[in-house]
């Protein structure tokens, strides 16, 4: 079964999503029958493929091993580097195994999901590291790894939140409102994936794959409008379905190509990966870099943490030269736009401007474009 892909999937998830309705109305928990609902769902998506059941158990039992075991040392031995480094570490093994071995065509520990569950199972060793989480339950933590809305291609959640929505109990009003506003999402997921993501992807087909530089502009800007539209489409299901489980998963999109630099882009796009990387990477880069004094400047700082924040999420897209490539894109695109921001006195006069932010979003949204058309790997092909 692919996950809010086809006729099956909806019919299955509108059926099984009417208890919660129900649920819900009455004023009964949800996180039991939402992890029910989650556990046959992850079973139908991998129904015929044993292998991958077995790697999704043994990777969950695995996560809760190693952060319970990392709470422990935590609660007894403080914030010992040494212990952070070799957890997370552990954390990130089974996901780097499988995109190694997949350089020599092994699909070991491959399962869906196995990305975005990586993400979650970091973040809570690091915020276990930071004191900021004292108590961890198997089951909630199990669910929060699993939770099928998010499970194939996010949004990514954060642990503490998730575990406030799991445990609250809504009041009727409250729960009618979240259908609603989940229904609307579900809803406006489906124009965007089924109709308007297959309309655009009907351009690429006919009209940009001629090779050309006019079939190559044609392909590059209806790559970027189909992989938002795609994405996005799947994104508004998978929060929409979060709501009626009782689960305000937060949302992926933000009317992207409306953004007027680079920084307003990713503020924009991919929200959940995008703060993830800037909480958990970026952050601890510029703390680092300015307590132990590595360069000059913040400004330089800043923009060497740019650079690493953005090839590291190329990297986790995949161990590919587009993917690198990208990366490093955006990470040039960013550090620079953090230095004309800082420094220059015709941005400090002029960014207020309405012509000013008409060509600067007319810039972002040509530089936003030709990083889709690196990232679809067409770029390295006509090279």
């Amino acid at each position: 079964m692919n996950l809010f892909g086809e006729l099956y999937f909806f019919v299955c998830a509108g059926l099984l999503l009417i208890p919660a309705v129900i649920l819900g109305i009455m004023e009964k928990p949800l996180k039991y029958y939402g992890f029910l609902v989650t556990i046959v769902f992850v079973l139908l998506a991998l129904w015929g493929k044993p292998k991958e059941i077995l790697y999704i158990c043994c990777y969950i039992a695995f996560q809760l091993v190693i952060t319970k075991a990392y709470m422990s040392i935590r609660a007894k031995q403080g914030r010992k580097r040494l212990w952070f480094w070799l957890f997370l570490l552990l954390a990130l093994a089974p996901l780097t195994a499988y995109k190694i071995l997949g350089l020599f065509g092994l699909s070991l520990f491959g399962f869906i999901g196995i990305s975005y569950m990586t993400f979650k199972s970091v973040q809570v060793i690091i915020e276990i590291y930071d004191g900021l989480i004292k108590e961890l339950r198997p089951f909630e933590m199990a669910y929060f790894l699993t939770f099928f809305p998010a499970l194939l291609s996010g949004p990514i959640d954060r642990s503490r939140r998730f575990e406030e929505d799991l445990r609250l109990i809504r009041p009727k009003s409250e729960y009618l409102n979240l259908l609603g506003e989940g229904l609307f999402k579900i809803c406006q997921g489906l124009v965007y994936k089924f109709v308007l993501a297959q309309a655009v992807y009907q351009a690429i087909t006919y009209l940009g794959m001629e090779g050309g530089w006019l079939s190559n502009g044609i392909y590059m800007y209806s790559y970027g409008f189909y992989l938002f539209f795609d994405f996005a489409g799947y994104s508004l299901m998978a929060v929409g379905t979060s709501y009626i489980l009782g689960i305000m998963t937060p949302g992926n999109f933000n009317e992207p190509f409306l953004a007027t630099d680079m920084k307003d882009f990713w503020d924009r796009w991919h929200i959940t990966l995008s703060y993830w990387f800037r909480d958990f990477v970026f952050s601890r880069f510029m703390m680092a870099s300015i307590k132990g004094k590595w360069f000059k400047s913040k400004l330089t700082g800043a923009s060497v943490g740019f650079m690493i924040n953005m090839l590291l999420m190329g990297l986790w897209h995949g161990l590919t030269a587009s993917y690198i490539l990208y990366g490093l894109y955006h990470g040039v695109l960013l550090a620079i736009t953090e230095i004309y921001q800082k420094k220059s006195k015709f941005y400090k006069k002029h960014k207020k401007d309405r012509w000013y932010k008409f060509v600067s979003w007319f810039i972002t949204f040509n530089l936003v474009m030709l990083g889709f058309f690196i990232f679809s790997g067409r770029l390295l092909e006509i090279i």
